[in-house]
Order: C-alpha cells, then structure tokens, then sequence
C-alpha cells in the first residue's frame, strides 16, 4: 500500500482498528515497564489491563507532564462513538486502583489529566515514507481577523512538526505562502509541491462565535477524505487551532503537542493547576494578542515589526507561560537587527531577558537557542557560547527562523561550503522560499565563486522579482560583477519599496558608483550619514560604496564603526570580494584577527573537554 492510501485509511478508519496498526514505542516509569506490544510489568510481574485502560496509559505516557484533555481521551478511546460523560472518568479512575498510581495521574480543575511521574520512553518508531502533507492559509469571511485564518493553519501545522513521533511530514509554510500569494488554490499548491495530501478549510464570523470548516483532500485525485466543522467562542480564538490540532492528532495517530509548556515555577504551575476565571481570560488575551503580533511583525516592514514588539511584550507580560510569544520575541528582535530597525545591543537585551525566566530553555523553549547563539557570537564575541547553543538547539527541523540564524552563523564564520550546503537542503524542503534561494546566492559570492553567484542572483530576480530578498541582494551581485545599470534600476525599486531599510540607500550607492554615477551616490551618502545622527543606522554596507569611490580610509573607518557596533553583517563583510583592495592594510588585518582569536579560543575551549 503506498503512502497516500495508507493515510486515507488513516483518516477513514475505525478507531480501534487504528490503534492495531499504528507503530508503539514502548515506557518506563513509576517501577513500570510497558512493552511495545501492550505487556504490562511491575518488576517482573505482568499487570492486566483492560484494552481502554491500556490506550489511557499509553496517552498519558506519551503526554507525561502535560494535560491531556477530555474530550483528547474520548476521542483517543472511542473515537466517534457516542459514550457517556463520566466514561472518562470512570476509564481513569480503574486505572489509578489498578496500578496503584493515585499520586501519578494527576486531575487538573476543569482542564484534563496530566501524568506526573519521570517517563523514560523506548523502542520502536515509525518507519517507513511519510505522507506529505500541505497545511494551506485558511480563507476568511466577513468579520473574521485578518491574521486568524493565517494563524490556525500554522499553529495546526506547527503542532504537527512538534510530534515526537510524527506520522506525516508537513511541508514547509514559506513554500506554500509563496504559492498562495501567487494565487494558486489549496489542491495546485499541492501539485506544485509534490504534497499527498492538502488540509484548508474557511473560517467564517457568527454572532458569538467562529466556525471552520476544515477538509483534507487526497491530492492525485483531488477526493476529500475527511472533513470537520469546528464552533469556538470569539472570546477563545486559542481553541480553534487546538481542536483543529487535537482532531489531527488522533485521525493521525501522531502524538502532538497541544499544550503549552510552562517555565518550572512553583507560582506559575499552582496557577495552570487551578487556573481562576480572571488567570484564564488574560491567558486567553495573551494568546489573542501574541497572534496578532506574529501576523504584524512577519510582514518585515519597520513600523509593523515595532508594533509586533510591543504586542509579543505585552502578550508576555499577560502570560508568563507563553512560550511561543517568548520564541516570536527572540525571531523578532534578531530580525530587527538584520535589518538595521533595532540596534544590536537593544536586540540581545530583550532577547535574553525573554529568555531568563525560563526554566531548562533547552527543553521547554528550544527554539530560542539559535537566536541566543547569534547574540554570543555578533554581540559578545564568545564563539563557544554560540557553539553550545548551537549545538543544544541541532535537532530543530527546518524553519525560516532557525535556518536564518544557523546560515548566517556559518557565514560569519567564513564556513561557506558549510552554508552552501545547509541552504540547498533547506531549498530541497522549501522550494519556493525567496530568501533561501536569495541567501545561497549571497553565500556563493562571499565564498568567491563569482559565476555561480551570478547565475543564481539572476535565477532569483527572475523567480522572485517582488521580493525584497532577491532585489537587496541581486542589486550588489550584479553590480559587483559587470551589470552595474541593471542593479541601478533593482536597487531603486528596492529603496522605493522600502524606504525604511536603511542598507537599500547603501546598496543603490554602491551601484550608482558601478555605473559611473559618484555624484549621485555621494548624495545618497551623505544622507544616511544625516540620519545616522538622529538613530541607530545599519552601516555595514557602507564600507563597499567608499572602496567603490577609491576612499579606503573612509572604508576603514564605516567597517570600524560596523564592529563598535556589532552589527550582524560585520564578519561577512570581512569577507566580501568587494573589499579586497583592503586586504592588507593594518586595520582591516587587526579586524580580520578577531574572528581568528575567536575560532582558537573555540578550539581550546572544546579541546579540553
């Protein structure tokens, strides 16, 4: 059976008959071993348990620490079948008599079952293809947020990357963004994505409430092969998208995460406990504005971003326990920096301070690592911080954010063939991902291979036209390698797209100069050496225009400042082919060295453990 029919029958099969195929892993907890074939053993000694009993146990096990509702454990349990309201509790409540475990399983007020005890899980994993699956932007009605249909597909789609186990493998959201901005249905996304199997639906407003109706459909054939409606309280957009999840998970047979993990505070874990109705309502407000901010400050425009920040701040200040606001926070606040709307001290600030009160960060909130690591590497200079923080955060899969943060690591690092290499993968998830094709033709002109950069600078402007990553880039390649009025006209677009972006004036100067237009470029100069005395101002791409106009003490002195200043770009730029005519001179060689001296403190550092 291939991939597709067998996720079909996934979603059109009984529950019971699920439950006898799917891979198990096996536990052991509390002086308990659970085998994968279901043997039950305290010590030695075999444990009967009841086939439902059983499913709770293994539900439990593979949530331990977090609360399994009960509506998850009706539907693990029973699936569609009607049964009664206390079936739960009474499935619960033998299995506690049963193993002796009252202390284990844990009731939380109004929320679920949570099993406490230290779980230790073993044995077998899925195997096999993965069906591939497309989560497509969700269309909205009249009345509904602009960001929430965006919202409940990646939050669905997030959650099932999360799985431990998973049994489908989500494509990667920026492809499929792409594609819907071009205008292609759920179903030609699919096809163009090589995807089996295409989950959309509508979110549509009520008097008090919201409805989505939500179809996965088999993509070589275009049949629907499960379909939902879901009903939330406006006042409870949090539970959309966990419904949504929570479905997918049992018609999945995957065990997703759906709650949000909590800093291990005392306070904070009495509170999620028995959360009063005043906690619940600011969690819920929390949630509401955290969405709301990643749909701002994703846009990458200046006064969007900034009001994201202060959103992520606040939906932060409401909920302590919101991780992912604390992760969006971190994405955002190094995005700022790249980009030049927030200085890099400012950056690493509110960057750690997200991160501080977070208990164990590398199992709670692993997402934060690689922005942490950029921050030791651009801002501290600790290269085996980074190195550790890195490595800490390896297992995370592909996403725009962790990618960002790892390539330019490798490129600042000068590890080029190591970039190269981390790009085209991410390429091979994310076909349609503008920056990542914009990105490696960046990294091929830092490792000097000239052609291919320019092959892949004109493949991007050609794919991508609209996108500022693939003009911010492709203006510098092409006027650094011959085609100096054809970046003129990019990097004007560019500047009048993005008249905020302060390395848009730096990279349309550098091209004027190419085409022989000094004049006009040092008038371009001059104004953001104005600016600069009224806010921070990215300078990193100003050191190229002043080579460019035969001025390398002025160079010297723009890359000096680029180093007080931390900035992101500082250590590619030492590495840039437009900068050669200042190899050699004593500053920029004292430059080069503090990367060297970082490199051979990383390998004592790690030579000695």
């Amino acid at each position: 059976m291939d991939r597709i029919d067998q996720s079909a029958k996934n979603f059109t099969g009984s529950a019971d008959g699920a439950e006898a195929s799917a891979p198990e892993e096996g536990f052991t907890f509390a002086g308990f071993r659970l085998e994968p074939d279901g043997t039950l053993l305290r010590g030695e000694t075999p444990i009967h348990l009841p086939p439902k009993e059983l499913s709770a146990l293994r539900l439990l096990l593979a949530h331990a620490g977090r609360v399994v509702s009960p509506l998850q454990m009706r539907q693990a349990l029973w699936g569609d079948i009607h049964v009664s309201a206390d079936s739960v509790p009474k499935c619960v409540s033998s299995l506690r008599a049963r193993l002796q475990l009252e202390d284990c399983i844990q009731t939380v007020y109004k929320r679920g079952y949570r099993f406490s005890a230290k779980v230790r899980p073993f044995g077998a994993t899925p195997t096999g293809p993965q069906a591939r699956l497309v989560v497509a932007p969700f269309a909205t009605g009249h009345g509904v947020p602009e960001y929430l249909g965006s919202a409940v597909a990646e939050e669905t789609a997030a959650g099932l990357t999360r799985s431990s186990h998973p049994s489908i493998c989500v494509l990667a959201q920026d492809s499929v963004h792409t594609l819907a901005r071009r205008g292609l249905m759920a179903h030609e996304i699919g096809r163009e994505l090589q995807a089996d199997l295409v989950l959309t639906g509508t979110l549509r407003a009520l008097p008090a409430h919201f409805r989505l109706g939500a179809e996965m459909i088999r993509v070589k054939d275009g049949v629907q092969i499960w379909a939902e409606e879901m009903l939330v309280e406006r006042g409870r957009i949090a539970g959309l998208e966990m419904e949504l999840a929570s479905r997918l998970n049992f018609r999945l047979h995957a065990s997703l995460t759906t709650e949000r993990p909590h800093p291990d505070n005392p306070a904070i874990a009495a509170a999620a406990d028995e959360p009063e109705e005043k906690d619940t309502l600011q969690r819920q407000q929390a949630y509401e504005i955290f969405q709301h901010a990643r749909h701002a400050w994703r846009t990458l425009q200046r006064h969007r971003m900034q009001e994201g920040l202060q959103q992520l701040l606040r939906a932060v200040e409401l909920d302590p326990t919101l991780i992912e606001a604390r992760v969006d926070l971190a994405n955002l606040c190094v995005a700022q920096a790249l980009y030049g709307f927030m200085a890099p001290r400012t950056a690493a600030k509110i960057v750690r301070d997200a991160a501080a009160d977070v208990f164990d960060l590398a199992v709670r909130a692993g997402a934060m690592l690689p922005a942490l690591g950029w921050i030791s590497f651009h801002f501290d200079y600790d290269l085996p911080a980074a190195l550790r923080a890195f490595s800490l955060s390896s297992h995370l899969p592909h996403d725009p954010w962790t990618t960002r943060a790892r390539s330019m690591f490798a490129l600042s690092r000068h590890r080029f063939d190591e970039a190269i290499d981390m790009l085209r993968e991410a390429i091979g998830l994310d076909p349609f991902s503008p920056w990542l094709h914009a990105r490696l033709a960046w990294a091929l002109h830092l490792a000097g291979r000239a052609p291919e950069s320019l092959e892949q600078a004109h493949r991007v402007l050609e794919q991508f036209p609209e996108e500022a990553s693939s003009s911010f880039y492709g203006a510098m390649i092409l006027a650094f390698n011959g085609e100096a009025k054809h970046a003129v006209a990019i990097a004007e677009e560019l500047e009048r797209r993005m008249p905020y972006f302060d390395p848009a004036p730096a990279i349309h100067a550098y091209a004027l100069v190419c085409d022989g237009q000094s004049d006009m470029a040092r008038g371009i100069i001059e104004h953001l050496e104005w600016r600069s005395r009224e806010r921070f101002v990215l300078s990193s791409f100003m050191p190229a225009v002043y080579v460019a106009l035969g001025e390398p003490d002025a160079a010297l002195m723009a890359l000096d400042g680029a180093m007080q200043d931390r900035c992101p770009w500082f250590f590619q730029m030492l590495a840039d082919p437009r900068l050669r005519p200042l190899h050699g001179r004593p500053e920029f060689e004292q430059m080069r060295s503090v990367l060297a001296a970082m490199e051979a403190e990383a390998e004592a550092t790690y030579g000695e453990r």
